[in-house]
């Protein structure tokens, strides 16, 4: 059933409701829909009297939200950032799954539609999860404030987290609620997309001699890296496991006519990057890389970096670590064990570009992200929502909240 169709309130507090309207609400990153969706969170917060901005970097066309409920943070207390992103992954073929990927669908106690995992359901705990403790934070019951980001851009490694937090939307701590099935992961890998290209000479296939197809060099260079890949898996992590060099794409003659050689051939690897890993020592493997395949095979390739994530991570006992752990233990059976995870989010803008401590947690399943039939279990969901309030009050508290989530006395 559609949000919509039933008519409930537009902006709903509970969490499935709310999260099945951002659901519905389509932001598609490319191209980069995201400002009807924010535009909603920030009216969810004004109708519920909650200090919005739209914050038009770093792209006017494509707005963020920052929210704070409290304090600026400069002397009342410990501030917690809540972040999650807006846009999603384009759904693809619609006809492909069972539930339309835009009408957040509500059945047998899951959310299905694009973006119920990967991350509007965690962006809608964090609104609710501040809109639950502005009371006590504004009768002074919790110190501190909260600040909520609804950020552009997370998928295509665009810096929206970076702009909220440089509009002053930081804190002491940070928590990003991308789906970890309520793990809380301390670090996390960091990766960069290196597209390799070099050049051919267009002549038409009839007369193939005439020219030089660029695809003549895709098997040493595919075998160059895949050497560099089998070497990667030798580096370790001991919470994100191996770093990585996948070939992703493989492109020459997209765009020209299919009798035509090719006017210049590229491929692109995903390299993951380690904690511990520069990005400068990444960028000198692969020029040299390159240049032994200029020199052992004659191919007069060049690099460029694009979408570059920086791996990041905090002391597996962090304060924020260890509250946070605590009070899923004390609700749920996820692991509690120190862990790193093997994706990138935008951590990495708390941790490695402001100094602020920060984990990834939140619910659902990783495995769901990008996938047709995308969903998440609302169960989970309302336990996150549970579990984050809880945290978020030791957090806040001058002193400690216990175990079963009561003040102490």
């Amino acid at each position: 059933m559609s949000p919509f169709e039933d008519g409930p309130d537009q902006y709903p507090t509970d969490l499935a409701g709310l999260a099945a309207v951002l659901v519905s609400i389509e932001s598609e990153n490319p191209p980069g829909n995201e400002r009807a969706c924010a535009e909603y969170v920030h009216d969810w917060f004004d109708r519920h009297d909650i200090e919005a901005t739209l914050v038009e970097e770093p792209d006017p066309d494509r707005p963020q939200v920052g929210a704070r409920v409290g304090g600026s943070g400069d002397g009342g207390g410990p501030t917690l950032v809540l972040n999650g992103h807006l846009d999603v992954v384009p759904a693809g073929d619609h006809d492909e799954w069972t539930y339309p990927p835009y009408e957040g669908t509500v059945e047998d106690g899951r959310l299905y539609g694009r973006g119920s995992v990967d991350m509007k359901t965690g962006v809608a705990v964090a609104m609710l999860a501040a809109l639950r403790l502005r009371p006590d934070i504004e009768d002074g019951a919790l110190d501190g404030s909260v600040v909520v980001h609804a950020a552009m851009g997370e998928e295509t490694a665009e810096p929206g987290t970076r702009a909220l937090l440089d509009a002053g939307f930081t804190g002491d701590y940070g928590v990003v609620l991308e789906p970890t099935e309520l793990r809380v992961a301390t670090s996390e890998k960091g990766m960069a997309w290196y597209e390799l290209s070099w050049p051919g000479e267009p002549a038409h296939a009839s007369r193939p001699d005439n020219g030089v197809n660029p695809n003549g060099h895709l098997p040493a260079v595919l075998a160059a890296l895949a050497d560099y890949d089998a070497e990667l898996r030798e580096r370790t992590d001991p919470l994100c496991g191996r770093a990585y060099g996948t070939v992703t794409q493989v492109v020459a003659g997209a765009d020209s006519n299919k009798a035509v050689l090719p006017e210049r051939a590229f491929v692109t690897l995903d390299r993951r990057i380690l904690p511990g890993e520069r990005i400068e020592d990444v960028d000198a493997e692969v020029d040299e890389l390159v240049a032994a395949l200029e020199r052992d095979h004659g191919v007069p390739a060049t690099w460029e970096r694009h979408e570059t994530y920086a791996a990041a991570e905090i002391p597996v006992d962090h304060e924020l670590a260890e509250v946070v752990r605590e009070h899923t233990d004390a609700l749920t059976d996820a692991p509690t064990e120190p862990w790193g995870i093997r994706a990138s989010t935008d951590v990495r803008e708390f941790v490695e570009r402001f100094d602020v401590p920060a984990i990834t947690w939140g619910p659902g399943s990783l495995d769901q992200a990008h996938s047709v039939d995308e969903y998440i279990d609302l169960a989970e969901a309302e336990t996150g929502l549970a579990v984050l309030e809880r945290a978020a009050r030791e957090l806040l508290t001058d002193g400690h909240v216990d175990a079963d989530g009561s003040a102490p006395e």
